[in-house]
C-alpha cells in the first residue's frame, strides 16, 4: 500500500515540476526542450530523483546546471503546491533512455543487424519497407 502512495506522489511531483519549469527564469533552461521522464522518491519523502531528458543533447550540461541552481526555487514552489509533511530535496539526473530506445529501434529496423527468425519469411515485405 505504501508503494502505491509513493507512486501517486511521484506522479504528482512530476506533474507539478513540469508546470513549474515554465516559470524558471534561468536562460539555460529556455534554450531547448526539457522533459521530466521519471520521478523516484525515497520512502521517507526526503529525497526525490528527477530524471530529465533534453531534446538537444549539446545543451544538456548547461540545463542540468540551470536545474541545479533553480532547485531551491522549485522545491519551495513544490512545497507550496503539494501538501506533504516533508518537501523532498530535488536531485536532477540526466536520463538517456529515450535516446537508447531510439537507437534500439534503429537497430531493429536495420536488416543487416537483425535477421528474420525464420529464413522462410525473408520474402515478406513489411509495410514501411515498400
Amino acid at each position: 500500500m505504501a508503494s502505491n502512495r509513493i507512486g501517486r506522489i511521484n506522479e504528482e511531483i512530476q506533474r507539478e515540476l513540469a508546470n513549474l519549469l515554465r516559470t524558471v527564469k534561468d536562460p539555460r533552461l529556455h534554450g531547448g526542450l526539457v522533459t521530466i521522464t521519471h520521478v523516484d522518491t525515497t520512502n521517507d519523502l526526503r529525497y526525490a530523483k528527477i530524471y530529465i531528458s533534453a531534446l538537444n543533447k549539446e545543451d544538456e550540461k548547461d540545463m542540468m546546471k540551470g536545474l541545479k541552481s533553480a532547485s531551491g526555487y522549485l522545491r519551495r514552489e513544490l512545497g507550496a503546491a503539494l501538501r506533504l509533511r516533508y518537501t523532498p530535496e530535488l536531485q536532477f539526473v540526466a536520463d538517456d533512455s529515450i535516446q537508447q530506445g531510439a537507437h534500439i529501434l534503429e537497430m531493429l529496423r536495420d536488416p543487416n543487424v537483425v535477421k528474420p527468425a525464420n529464413p522462410a519469411n525473408e520474402h515478406i515485405i513489411l509495410e514501411d519497407e515498400k
